[in-house]
């Protein structure tokens, strides 16, 4: 395509005499005389074009197009530019979860839910927490409006404190130990563990961790000789005379065997204890009070070994355990 000089902008093959000097650059100072012929137009434009230059070019790409194809010449020769497509989520991505401190205060009731930060970079870990503080407070709130404007002898109130017990490559994991009261001697434990495999991008219950029912009787049977064993010793400490003992003993064994049944809902709350590696050394089992023993003695848990846990578990996730 050649470049040819030329004073006027029009459709033909034809060109005319170059303006002078002086006279082109009054009708439009810093633009080079542009390429006419049968071929498109090609403008070239300054490094820094003026706001009538970029017009004079705009103008001049549009009267290029005379020689085009006359079905160009109607309403639709320059259609309007497609907008942008919206920016889409990549698929299987978990939109963010916002995880916001609460602090409610009134006669009738008292609410306090605090949340690891840190939670907040895994959105599903985060929902679960969100959705169990929710729940919690929704029955709270149940009981507030069951005492239809009366105020109570004391504030009910419900205290979650949410914190990050591990965080690896591997494994994140978030308990809550909290309390709900809606009056009586005394609140409700509200006792929970949330653990996320950050690689596999899944939350892990208990029953997707040892789905054979038959494979908890052994976790069963170890937490029960653990637990035992815990008592036989806080009684020493305690020096608890002989005929006490055995009473006491006897009583705690019913407990602990009622709580620690081989069945998955006795040991949903877990959480991994890990090596320098990131690698799980054990699971410890929490016990909330009242299930293994009294409400006195509080939260109980053991720890079980990798090396008694790995035969047991699901294929999946033996290679996130290794036994020292």
């Amino acid at each position: 395509m050649r470049l040819l000089p030329c004073a006027d902008i029009e459709c033909h093959a034809k060109t005319e005499p170059p303006l002078p000097k002086d006279e082109g650059r009054g009708k439009m100072r810093g633009v080079m005389p542009m390429l006419v012929a049968l071929e498109p137009v090609v403008p070239v434009l300054p490094i820094h074009p003026r706001p009538s230059q970029v017009a004079l070019v705009l103008a001049l790409g549009l009267l290029a197009g005379c020689n085009r194809d006359a079905r160009q010449s109607g309403p639709d020769a320059n259609p309007p530019a497609p907008a942008a497509p919206a920016a889409v989520a990549e698929p299987g991505a978990e939109a963010p979860v916002t995880l916001k401190e609460t602090i409610e205060t009134t006669p009738s009731y008292i609410i306090g839910i605090s949340y690891p930060q840190a939670a907040s970079k895994y959105p599903a870990l985060a929902r679960a927490l969100r959705d169990f503080a929710e729940a919690s407070r929704a029955r709270l709130m149940q009981a507030v409006d069951g005492l239809h404007g009366a105020k109570p002898e004391a504030p009910f109130d419900l205290s979650l404190p949410f914190t990050l017990l591990v965080e690896t490559p591997r494994v994140v994991v978030v308990g809550v130990d909290g309390t709900s009261y809606t009056g009586g001697t005394h609140g409700k434990p509200l006792v929970e563990r949330f653990v996320w495999l950050p690689q596999m991008q899944q939350m892990l219950a208990a029953e997707q961790l040892v789905p054979d029912a038959a494979n908890w009787k052994p976790v069963s049977e170890y937490v029960r000789e653990q637990l035992m064993t815990q008592l036989s010793q806080q009684l020493d400490e305690d020096d608890v005379p002989p005929d006490q003992r055995a009473q006491r003993m006897r009583k705690a064994s019913a407990t602990i065997s009622a709580g620690t049944t081989p069945e998955v809902r006795n040991f949903s709350r877990y959480e991994p204890v890990v090596n320098a590696d990131g690698s799980i050394r054990s699971l410890r089992f929490v016990f909330p009070p009242e299930q293994v023993a009294p409400y006195d003695a509080g939260q109980q848990s053991v720890e079980v070994p990798a090396s008694v846990l790995r035969p047991l578990v699901a294929q999946a996730y033996r290679p996130l355990f290794h036994a020292e």
